[in-house]
């Protein structure tokens, strides 16, 4: 019974086999199935009875919430028939722990089994802000409103014209009958909710956390690949007592999604969060979404996006990435335009909701929807990025050009480029990325409704201080102006003073021009100023803190550029306008480190553990630092590389060893 359990554990967990069942022998079944697929993934040899959270062994604060949804349509582990074995709750297994995160209690291997980045719970309490707000909005379509623990309720107050006494009643009475019937809670089942799908779930723990903290949802599907994550999701769902609301999956999440490609099968929330890049799976899941569904996407892959790899990143998003200040910024504009690229060949578009880089990875939060025409305008959507190499600035050229044409929309080619073989201001030459996204990479009124939710219940999350900051920082963004400049690498460039960011805030305001800060870079800004003028500050700056021209290189830019007169006369005085209300509050806008050794961890293994050319690159680099040789003769006793490799040509006057290390023949002599 138990081998054929175990062959059989990867289509028990898998959300097409989770049907109805009406008969106690059937659930009995199950049950037993379920506890020998867990004994197995786990490695025990007999059955071992399973330790409750109420045990003495089992140290927790917590106990997990009950079920208060409706079960009668999914299956669960426990029956009310006389007849029927009870089976015991779910608890710790030998090596097991509890992690604890929002309202979820994670039984989580201690070996490195399963994938989980503690780092990340910003990314967790973000998503489900992000999920709830919109339930929110889209169950509001279909009458059913959202009911949120310790959310005040929201108040519009009309500045037009004052209530009389005498319209009171009557606008209470309209109120009261525009109010939805149906109500909607976290951990509740809501049979015209939202249907969510986590492609790649590792422990379950996010989809967990949406089961009890997310309402208005009617299933989640928690896939993984893995059948000891999958065997540990099931665990863990049972464990938070949201059975009747999660569906554990052993499945290709590429394979799932396309399967789910019908009308009336698809996704209303999708989430992604893959160890690396998400090329893979974003065909599928932009297939697998329904209309105006929700597609949240992380990309973990930062050195191939933010330009160390421009032929890889071409390979998986399409677009040509380049090393330049506005990287971080630049990435999100190419998963944006991968994705609405993708979409483009099922005649869908992308409608970005909110779109952050945080920490070592980027998020976005897009919709997608089908329209042939708004597809159209795809190509006037994505622009090209010339950067120059010298002082670094950059222009975009968009690769399609569309006009109105009376009632009608008139598509025609780009024309271009917008700089010549060399920059006009320093004479270096132009790198060429993209394509990217230039449209708003925000929603603004919608961030500006998550925003609203988290600051009026800052006990709803533990990183609710972050996620105020980062959503002010948003918000108080320039839409249609794409990348940035930061303030050091113009200084560094002319080899001067930094300039204090409100003062060069300042003088771009004086200007005549616009400015916001960046959430992606702490001295970024992002101004509609062409390049001339901004140079034209920095020139005025140079006057105020006069750099050594004598030392200047004539082939250097900031010869090239501190070689012509500016055309205006900045002022540096600080304006009002120039501090937004994000700093002027002090809001936890870039926080620091927040572990020791943070930053992604090592990818999960079968067997735990890490990979073998991981450690062995560990002891290889152990203490490397520390021991470092300050005499010059301890180095021969250092191979020397070259010398292995047949190229070394000092010979003896070589400071390295050229004695080759014994064989393994040699040394068993």
């Amino acid at each position: 019974m138990l081998e054929r359990s175990a062959r059989l554990f990867p289509f028990i967990v898998s959300s097409h086999l989770q049907h109805r069942l009406t008969s106690a022998a059937r659930h009995a079944s199950q049950w037993r199935i379920s506890r020998a697929a867990a004994a197995l993934s786990r490695g025990l040899k007999s059955m071992e009875p399973l330790k409750t959270r109420q045990d003495p062994g089992v140290t927790s604060n917590n106990p997990p919430p009950a079920s208060t949804g409706p079960t009668a349509d999914v299956l669960t582990l426990t029956d009310t028939s006389p007849d029927a074995e009870t089976p015991p709750p779910v608890g710790l297994l030998p090596g097991e722990t509890v992690v604890k995160e929002g309202k979820a209690s994670i039984l989580f291997p201690s070996a490195n089994e399963v994938f989980y980045n503690p780092v990340q719970e910003f990314n967790r309490d973000l998503t489900c802000a992000v999920i709830t707000e919109f339930a929110r909005e889209l169950l509001a379509q279909r009458g059913i409103k959202v009911v949120v623990p310790g959310e005040k309720e929201r108040v519009v107050v009309s500045l037009s014209e004052e209530t009389t006494e005498a319209d009171a009643p009557v606008k209470e009475e309209k109120n009261r009958t525009e109010e939805p019937e149906e109500t909607a809670t976290a951990g509740e089942k809501c049979e015209r909710g939202l249907r969510v799908l986590e492609g790649l779930a590792a422990s379950g723990l996010r989809s967990v956390r949406f089961a009890l903290e997310v309402p208005g949802l009617r299933s989640i599907t928690a896939n993984d690949f893995s059948a000891k994550a999958a065997g540990l999701i099931a665990r863990n769902s049972e464990y938070n007592g949201v059975n009747h609301l999660l569906q554990a999956s052993c499945r290709d999440a590429s394979m799932l999604m396309y399967e789910m490609r019908g009308k009336k099968e698809r996704y209303d929330v999708i989430d992604l969060d893959p160890y690396g890049s998400p090329a893979p799976f974003l065909d599928a899941a932009v297939q697998a979404v329904s209309e105006g569904g929700l597609l949240c996407i992380t990309c973990t892959d930062m050195a191939v996006m933010a330009g160390n790899s421009g032929e890889t990143c071409y390979s998986k998003y399409g677009s040509v990435s380049i090393k330049a200040k506005y990287c971080h910024e630049m990435a999100l504009r190419i998963i944006l335009h991968s994705l609405d690229q993708r979409a483009g060949v099922y005649q869908r578009y992308i409608q970005p909701l909110l779109s952050v880089s945080v920490d070592f990875y980027i998020r976005v939060f897009v919709r997608v929807f089908t329209g042939q025409c708004t597809v159209k305008n795809s190509a006037s959507k994505q622009a090209l990025a010339y950067n120059c190499v010298g002082c670094g600035s950059f222009h975009l050229q968009r690769m399609g050009k569309r006009m109105m044409n009376g009632k009608h929309m008139k598509y025609s080619a780009a024309t271009g480029p917008p700089v010549g073989p060399e920059c006009e201001h320093c004479g270096q030459r132009h790198q060429m990325g993209g394509p990217l996204w230039v449209e708003p990479i925000h929603d603004v009124p919608f961030v500006q409704r998550v925003l609203s939710a988290v600051s009026g219940n800052p006990s709803r999350f533990g990183t609710s201080k972050r996620i105020e900051g980062m959503l002010s920082m948003v918000t108080e963004e320039l839409e249609d102006v794409p990348l940035y400049y930061t303030v050091d690498s113009l200084s560094s460039t002319i080899h001067c003073n930094t300039p204090p960011l409100l003062q060069f805030w300042s003088a771009l305001l004086h200007a005549g021009h616009r400015a916001s800060l960046s959430h992606a870079c702490k001295n970024a800004i992002k101004t509609n100023a062409p390049p001339a003028a901004i140079w034209d500050i920095m020139r005025c700056w140079e006057k105020l803190n006069p750099v050594k021209r004598e030392k200047l290189s004539e082939t250097s830019p900031a010869f090239k550029i501190l070689s012509t007169e500016p055309s205006l006369e900045a002022c540096f005085t600080v304006r009002e306008d120039a501090n937004p209300q994000s700093r002027k509050r002090h809001l936890t806008r870039f926080q620091e480190n927040p572990q020791a050794f943070w930053g992604p961890k090592a990818r999960a293994k079968a067997n735990g553990g890490v990979s073998t050319s991981l450690k062995e690159k560990r002891e290889k680099h152990q203490n490397k630092r520390k021991n470092q040789i300050t005499d010059s003769s301890q180095l021969k006793n250092r191979p020397c590389k070259r010398f292995r490799q047949g190229t070394c040509s000092h010979g003896e006057r070589c400071c390295y060893s050229h004695d080759l290390p014994p064989t393994d023949q040699e040394k068993m002599e």
